[in-house]
């Protein structure tokens, strides 16, 4: 999804957002670093297999999913990690490992660790690994309609 497209989404939505470029970055500790944005402010979205469907799940830089406490919360013993070959065809236009967190408009369900839910603002790569947009999370959650659960340990 190229990134006026999912502007357009946003504006369609009157969500209000800011875009914020930085240099190029490939993991969200470097993005946060990069952005000069908190790494709990920034969302990284990870691409999982659960049951044989793909998902998304949704959590801060500063952590890590943890499997145990992601299959508990879901109720699935068949969760692993999608490899990129798996999922990039899921995201035209998108850098692979760039891909915004609207599972939504990819058909995807979405799944947001319960520590980025709050009142704060809450950025993302938005289809490249040079930009991220930056919205409020209460307008994040009413676009998606996101799971909520907690499935992530500090990084260590």
């Amino acid at each position: 999804m190229p990134l006026q497209k999912l502007k357009k989404y946003l504006d369609d939505n009157s969500v209000e957002y800011i875009t914020i470029s930085h240099s190029k970055a490939f993991t969200a500790q470097k993005i946060a670093a990069a952005a000069h944005i908190k790494g709990k402010d920034v969302a990284k979205t990870v691409v999982v297999e659960i049951d044989g469907k793909m998902a998304m799940v949704v959590l801060p830089a500063s952590k890590r999913i943890d499997f145990h406490h992601l299959k508990e919360a879901i109720g699935s013993n068949d969760i692993r990690m999608a490899t990129e070959a798996e999922f990039k065809d899921l995201f035209p236009n998108c850098e692979t490992g760039a891909m915004p967190p609207f599972g939504n408009l990819f058909g995807l369900q979405v799944y947001v660790d319960n520590t980025l839910v709050g009142d704060h603002h809450i950025a993302f790569n938005a289809g490249s690994h040079i930009e991220l947009l930056q919205l409020d999370y209460r307008d994040f959650e009413r676009l998606v309609q996101p799971t909520v659960i907690h499935f992530t340990v500090e990084l260590v």
